[in-house]
């Protein structure tokens, strides 16, 4: 059949965007796989950098350091999270609004902005550190307290959809057969949740075991895979083995990432065209117990963060407790001063608008072209693989491919564009899939009319697609710009003292001892996210009531 214009173009974008792909994930991912096998001349020597690794038991220890962390986490989070969701879907408590959003809070700042908030709480220093009781907050039970702050609104996120899909039939049911509540439970609710809960603990098994900043900062001795491919790295400048980590890193990340693909299959085959949305009954006393519950989440969260807002405006803890503006002077200090803050913004601007445009584009051609089969499905793996790799891997992987000599892209390593470049790669596939999302719920028809009418697919786009989709396209900028505000690991290797960006810097003052002025630019990167979000969600109300008028229904 010969093909059409239509066709031609279609084949050309593909190609573009799995060429991009290629050069900022599989290329990278290769360079680095490469370097794990090599001397520091750059010849072959086999598997002898993993027999060095793992004859090394203070290495290897890091493994089972961060296998232990990442379960108990998991166990916690999931367990915290699944009452609060319960709590918000299956009760009729005051304030689920308030609760949601401050539940959500710690998904604006640094991740490892919560470890220096317990060093003030907990540490040597901390406002509370007799209630350790003799145990020190430096190791892993600063790092699981830090990390289940960093991971419950994650987690809390999937649960709620998932406990969400529960059909009202089956409770009516369990109703009519007078089963006690706590059956009802056993037998409708965990069983229609239950995807929804493997997926979750999944995910936070290799937000986990891939985070970097939280360990840094509070792990003290207690080694991780993530902290052991920084050492190696800027410590010891042994990239060989800084590879081999890196290497080791990716399995359990990769293994998790399989598995929740596996289960969020599972997840959609249990939905179907005749459930009813449950509507749960008003239960004074059990939604007195989740109020209270929902009540004691937020005050942990609403006290890490007050606890950073706290310390950034004492003049010097604990000695002189005066309220000042000192520690936002960032120009005295080591870590990049204001321009770092001014460097992320532009990074996250830079982020959210031209990854948008990649991953919506790349999620139309997967979604809705019909030619190219093949390509398309391509793509489409291509887009997947991001999730599986994490960030520290990813920015090392930069290095050893950008860097080369022999790389004619080598001019963009130290710019901002390889940091837009690399961010926009880590946090692909969530954007990806959410386009998918939304694309999957408009009619193919839309398409079908377009080609019989003899129009090029891009007027069908511009004047049909991307005005239905723009809920889903305006959720994907914020959540580039956000994540490019708070991401870490991802360009910790990757800046320059010309592109130091705002999260580095709460890194590089906690390194050089300036905690408090860590805490100040970590609470300007909480700052900043609130306010874009709050603008977001302003702005986009007006923008939909003048886009999507087609959404409200109209009487006659």
């Amino acid at each position: 059949m010969k093909k059409s214009r239509d066709d031609y173009l279609t084949i050309f974008f593909i190609s573009i965007i799995g060429i991009y792909i290629f050069i900022a994930l599989a290329f990278p991912m290769y360079a680095i796989l490469s370097k794990s096998v090599e001397n520091k001349d750059g010849i072959f020597i086999g598997f002898e950098n993993y027999q060095s690794y793992f004859s090394n038991p203070a290495l290897v220890y890091s493994i089972y350091n961060s296998l232990f962390v990442s379960i108990i986490t998991m166990v916690i989070t999931i367990t915290l999270a699944f009452i609060f969701a319960y709590a918000l879907t299956k009760s009729r408590m005051a304030g689920k609004g308030i609760f949601r959003s401050i539940a959500m809070i710690p998904i604006l700042v640094p991740s490892l902005l919560s470890g220096i908030s317990l060093i003030y709480l907990f540490g040597k220093q901390g406002i509370f550190r007799e209630l350790l009781m003799g145990y020190e907050i430096y190791g892993p039970i600063g790092i699981i307290i830090a990390e289940v702050f960093y991971t419950f609104p994650h987690a809390l996120l999937i649960i709620i959809t998932a406990l969400s899909i529960g059909d009202a039939r089956l409770y009516e049911a369990a109703k009519v057969l007078r089963s006690k509540p706590i059956r009802t439970f056993f037998t409708v609710t965990l069983p229609s949740a239950k995807y929804g809960v493997i997926s979750a603990a999944f995910v936070v098994f290799t937000l986990v075991i891939t985070d970097f900043g939280i360990p840094k900062v509070i792990g003290g001795q207690f080694n991780v895979l993530a902290v052991d491919v920084y050492k190696q790295v800027i410590g010891q400048q042994n990239f060989e083995m800084g590879a081999v980590v890196s290497v080791v890193l990716i399995f359990p990340a990769l293994l998790a990432f399989v598995v929740d693909r596996i289960v969020q299959r599972k997840q959609v085959a249990i939905l179907t065209s005749r459930s009813v949305v449950h509507e749960p009954n008003k239960n004074k006393n059990f939604d007195t117990i989740m109020f209270i519950y929902c009540s004691f989440i937020s005050v942990f969260i609403l006290t890490i963060i007050g606890m950073c807002l706290y310390a950034s405006l004492v003049t010097f803890w604990p000695y002189n407790l005066t309220l000042s503006l000192t520690n936002y002077q960032f120009d005295l200090m080591d870590g990049g001063g204001w321009d770092s803050y001014y460097n992320s913004i532009r990074m996250a601007c830079y982020t959210a608008f031209f990854g948008t445009i990649v991953v919506f584009a790349g999620a139309y051609f997967v979604e809705k072209s019909r030619s190219v089969k093949t390509g398309r499905t391509i793509l489409h793996l291509l887009s997947m693989m991001p999730m599986a790799i994490p960030g520290l891997v990813l920015g090392l992987a930069y290095i050893f491919f950008f860097n080369h000599p022999d790389n004619p892209l080598n001019f963009l390593y130290g710019t901002m564009a390889i940091l837009v470049i690399c961010t926009i790669t880590h946090f692909y596939t969530v954007s990806h899939l959410t386009a998918l999302t939304s694309l999957k719920q408009i009619d193919n028809e839309f398409e079908h009319v377009s080609s019989s009418l003899k129009q090029p697919f891009y007027k069908t786009f511009f004047k049909v697609t991307v005005p239905i989709s723009l809920p889903a396209i305006f959720e994907i900028g914020i959540y580039f710009f956000v994540n490019a505000m708070t991401t870490v690991s991802a360009v910790v290797f990757l800046y320059s003292s010309k592109t130091n960006l705002a999260s580095v810097a709460v890194l590089n003052m906690d390194d050089a001892g300036d905690i408090a002025p860590a805490a100040a630019m970590g609470m300007m990167i909480f700052y900043t996210n609130a306010a874009v979000r709050i603008v977001y969600v302003l702005i986009t109300k007006k923008i939909l009531v003048r886009f999507q008028k087609w959404r409200t229904k109209t009487t006659s």
